[in-house]
């Protein structure tokens, strides 16, 4: 199946009209930003690049969807002929997959004709909005994990293929596994998990249950000892698997104070390297407020694949550019209240101090990065560091992005970044965004 139609009437409708007028080949610049962040988030995490990459080589328009536009009217024969030969050959630039980025970062801008790029809006949207929210939810309980890994479980709480999509925006802001086969799969990600309740509740009693899964997956396994009484349940678990038992998993209960009586029990038990992982609906909250308890790891679902109170990042795909009738490029924008846009074709940077660390976004009209004056610089000391990268040129994506390699290098971008930001990032409560957006002209 191609993406083609994975998108909004009114793409197709200004583009019948843009081709009717004779305005269609005017090359046009358009980006990508979000107007703000929620409340509780200092920053944002851009998450999806790749995956827009991957979906871009196959936004065709086949023959059965060329039909069934022609037989629902929603264009005409003109555009219909057009669409059969849709290519986009044009460029796009953006930050790095696993950047954090702040209102108005141009996180990714596609340069082409008006009819190349236009169409292209609600499918990097849709990617780009949904993949880093959950990347900025990702963000911050790795954060307040502390270091202690995080894996991913929310499969069930998802659409089937946003649970894959979830499952990679998560990897690329830290997580360390998905219980997602299929993202396993595809991006090449450690996949984790061994049973649920129904497979004690399956056998005649928790003994048999926990000695078939052990004769299955060996001492090493994670076994689930809250389906009765969790005490009883620790010592079934080290009595059948031993002393290597690999750990035991909590899903219920007070977390904090059951994490601290399994781990006096098992060491009482002699089962000192039996880690504890916990489950349950948790949180970025749920999971600073365990961070005094003797827990290993983290199982969580729910909150992330649905942002942690913010589903989405409210990107929006404005066009800043367009050639004009003089055949030069001109600034355009959206004046309208509370949703302004600013026009012109734009560079990014971060300002960084002399010890490394974020002081700014600054955003750069109608400019580059080249010959600028450290010396203009505030603070002394102080260095940009470019934003945008290339991503596809003339059509052609750059393939370094895109599958598990794409995964590997967003993760370890994203590690980066977020170390540059000030200390006060990562705390979970209201307060400003993490550093100021401004536009200014270092030349």
């Amino acid at each position: 199946m191609g993406t083609a139609l994975l998108t909004d009437r009114y793409e197709l409708t200004m583009l019948q009209a843009a081709l009717a007028d004779g305005t269609a080949d005017r090359h046009c610049v358009f980006e990508v930003f979000t107007r703000r962040l929620p409340s509780w988030r200092r920053y944002g995490v851009l998450a999806g690049t790749g995956r827009v990459l991957e979906l871009l080589a196959d936004f065709r328009f086949d023959a059965e969807e060329l039909e069934w536009l022609g037989r629902e009217r929603v264009v005409d024969s003109a555009t219909l002929e057009f669409l059969a030969g849709y290519r986009f050959t044009g460029d796009i630039r953006g930050y790095a997959e696993g950047e954090v980025f702040f209102p108005s970062s141009p996180v990714m801008v596609v340069e082409g004709t008006f009819a190349e790029a236009v169409l292209l809006e609600t499918l990097i949207l849709s990617v780009l909005n949904y993949d880093s929210a959950v990347a900025s939810a990702a963000s911050r309980m790795t954060s307040a994990a502390a270091g202690r890994p995080c894996l991913e479980m929310g499969s069930r709480r998802a659409h089937e293929q946003a649970a894959v999509a979830a499952a990679r925006a998560a990897a690329v802001a830290g997580f360390a596994g998905t219980s997602n086969l299929e993202a396993g799969r595809r991006y090449g990600l450690r996949t984790i998990g061994t049973a649920a309740h129904a497979f004690t509740l399956l056998h005649d009693d928790e003994e048999q249950a926990f000695a078939a899964q052990v004769a299955s997956a060996g001492p090493g396994t994670t076994l689930l000892v809250d389906t009765y009484d969790v005490t009883r349940g620790v010592e079934r678990a080290v009595a059948i698997a031993g002393t290597g038992l690999g750990a035991v998993r909590l899903d219920s209960g007070d977390l904090g104070v059951l994490a601290q009586e399994v781990r006096g029990q098992l060491d009482s038990l002699g089962a000192t390297s039996t880690r504890i992982t916990v489950t349950s609906d948790l949180d970025e909250y749920a999971i600073a407020s365990l961070a005094a308890s003797p827990v290993d790891s983290y199982g969580v679902g729910t909150k992330l694949v649905t942002g942690s109170g913010a589903p989405t990042c409210g990107m929006v795909y404005k066009l800043v550019a367009r050639e004009g009738a003089s055949g030069t490029l001109e600034p355009v924008a959206k004046a309208s209240t509370s949703k302004t846009s600013v026009g012109g074709r734009k560079s990014a940077a971060r300002l960084l101090d002399a010890s490394g660390r974020a002081v700014a976004e600054v955003l750069l009209n109608g400019s580059d990065l080249d010959g600028i004056d450290p010396a203009s610089l505030d603070p002394a000391g102080a260095s940009l560091r470019p934003l945008h990268t290339t991503l596809a040129t003339g059509g052609v994506v750059e393939e370094r992005w895109t599958g598990s390699g794409g995964v590997l290098t967003a993760a370890a971008r994203h590690a980066a970044s977020r170390e540059e930001l000030p200390r006060g990032a990562r705390r979970l409560s209201t307060g400003d965004v993490a550093i100021p957006t401004m536009s200014r002209d270092l030349h």
